[in-house]
């Protein structure tokens, strides 16, 4: 049913074997020692595959943590309404441009490998059949050969396939006779440093969480389950795993926390080089210490050019159905009162100081304001 899983972790599983068994042999402890270094690059080679879904988790998580204050709001705001909330909640992650389910891509992506290999680790060794049958029956990819290469092969005593808890008539299938206390003294060990393992990532990937993802609850109770729960189920339900599955799940949790520091490193880098890059911009634009700031000097206008420029102005202010005022000379002579004091022409009085009047006669008040204008200048 899942032959789509097995065949390719027979497969990878073998093609490691080989590679080791040429550097340790194929003898008892060779052989051990190759199939368990197999099982771990088949937990390197799958972790290889899955880099790139890994760093954009990272990335998804980050992104997620600078967005949370809008999440609480949404949160608040359709507290009432669950779905309209997922609605908001799914736009909003649209326009960030993270992806939930991607960020759960590597960790789903790795269950049926590890059900893969503990399907394979148990066909060895089938149950029901004998020792004699069971070197006869290929374990899909692996041929007959190797089938009892790995069912001869003891490290420290214990078979790879063997666990704490199995049943003594599959104990005593294996040939040469394998005690329980030979695959305690091997399984305890990995079981702890397995368990300490994953207490070292989680705590890690907790560490690099903001205030804000971890204020919430949720979050909080995850992050007790990844930190205790789940290094003491390794110990406690490590008496059912297999000693090869013990190495999958310590290879495994080694190498997320290489990782981790190396991945987070990095983006830390590129994150702290693209903030100096911005800040650096800023200081070249902003004047240096002492300098005066640069004022924008303007083009000094002459007289003319203004003249004609109000000139302009005022043509364009007057209507355009005005006709203008026809321009009459005034008279040089005017006729005398009785006091000998001159009039003009057009009547208007002369003040008594003898002033010319503010009106110019003769001309339009636009015109009598333009050469009023001139000879200000």
């Amino acid at each position: 049913m899942l032959n789509f899983i097995y065949y390719p972790v027979s497969g990878i599983l073998w093609v490691w074997h080989k590679v080791f068994g040429f550097i340790f042999g194929d003898g008892s402890f060779g052989g051990a020692a190759s199939w368990a270094l197999a099982v771990v690059f088949l937990v390197f080679t799958l972790r290889v595959i899955l880099f790139k879904p890994f760093v954009a988790q990272v990335k998804s998580m980050r992104k997620m943590a600078e967005f949370q204050p809008e999440i609480k709001k949404l949160q608040k705001k359709y507290a009432n309404d669950k779905q309209k909330q997922a609605q908001e909640m799914q736009k909003l992650q649209k326009e960030h441009g993270v992806n939930p389910l991607g960020s759960c891509l590597p960790m789903v992506l790795q269950i049926p490998v590890f059900i893969g290999l503990n399907h394979v680790l148990r066909s060895f060794n089938r149950t029901g059949l004998t020792y004699e049958q069971n070197i006869k029956i290929p374990n899909y990819w692996i041929p007959t050969e190797d089938v009892h290469s790995f069912l001869q092969a003891r490290l420290f005593g214990a078979p790879l396939s063997s666990y704490i808890a199995m049943a003594d008539n599959e104990l005593n299938a294996f040939v040469p006779h394998v005690g329980r206390l030979d695959v305690i003294i091997v399984s305890i060990p990995l079981m702890i440093v397995a368990s300490i393992a994953t207490h070292l990532t989680a705590r890690h990937n907790v560490a690099r969480q903001t205030a804000a993802v971890t204020a919430n609850p949720q979050t909080g109770m995850m992050n007790k389950l990844t930190l205790y729960l789940f290094p003491l189920g390794v110990l406690a339900f490590g008496a059912f795993l297999q000693i090869g599955l013990l190495f999958y799940w310590l290879s495994n949790n080694a190498w997320t926390l290489g990782q981790q520091y190396l991945v987070y490193h990095r983006i830390d880098r590129d994150e702290a080089e693209a903030k100096a890059k911005k800040v650096e911009q800023r200081n070249n634009l902003a004047p240096k210490p002492g300098q005066k700031p640069m004022q924008q000097v303007r083009k000094p206008v002459k007289p003319g050019d203004a003249a004609d420029a109000t000139d302009a102005a005022e043509k364009a202010a007057e209507p355009a159905d005005a006709k203008p005022m026809d321009k009459k000379p005034a008279d040089k002579s005017s006729e005398s009162g009785a006091n000998g004091s001159s009039a003009p022409a057009n009547g208007s009085a002369v003040n008594g100081s003898g002033d010319t009047p503010t009106k110019a006669p003769g001309l339009a008040p636009t015109q009598a304001r333009r050469k009023q204008s001139r000879k200000r200048r």
